[in-house]
């Protein structure tokens, strides 16, 4: 059994004020180390934009359509709030610690790896729409047809279920719909 198949939430909040000072300064230094690792997947993100591009692909969103519209974030640095720090060191007691993390690194950075899963899922869709048991976890990268689909002697090898799957065939979409 999967350590959290019943899993519904992450508990963080009921453990964080019982977790030693060390182990949480160990932990903010450990979040800003993804930090050096950005331009990979930056690079990675793009190789697979221009990919799919490449071979055919229309109306693919960019890395801007998943970022947060900054009119939509409450606070900015007028207004930021920041806590009193576990340390003197801390960088939490300034704003600008906060309108950085919250402004710019938080959102970029989910943006970022939901674009590029996005994308990978596409990928994924078009070279290989074969069913999985996480398969549908895929539906929000949905494309009209896969690869296998535009060639009619390939998609007669298909499996039903991968055949007729809205997620790579639009046609079964749109049959489900009428």
């Amino acid at each position: 059994m999967k350590a959290c198949e019943n899993c519904t939430r992450v508990e963080i909040g009921k453990n964080h004020n019982q977790t030693p000072v060390w182990k949480r300064a160990i932990g903010m230094i450990l979040v800003y180390i993804p930090i050096l690792t950005l331009p990979f997947v930056i690079l990675s993100a793009y190789l697979t934009y221009y990919h799919l591009l490449f071979v055919g692909a229309k109306n693919l969103k960019t890395w801007g359509d998943y970022i947060p519209d900054r009119a939509s974030y409450r606070y900015n640095y007028q207004n930021q709030i920041t806590m009193k720090p576990s340390f003197r060191a801390a960088l939490s007691k300034y704003k600008w610690f906060w309108v950085a993390n919250c402004s710019w690194y938080c959102p970029y950075s989910v943006a970022l790896f939901e674009w590029h899963a996005y994308l990978v899922k596409i990928v994924e869709n078009w070279w290989c729409p074969f069913g999985h048991d996480k398969k549908e976890t895929y539906n929000n990268a949905p494309i009209d047809k896969s690869f296998w689909h535009i060639y009619p002697e390939d998609a007669a090898k298909l499996d039903e279920r991968d055949l007729n799957n809205p997620i790579w065939n639009e046609d079964n979409d749109k049959q489900s719909e009428s």
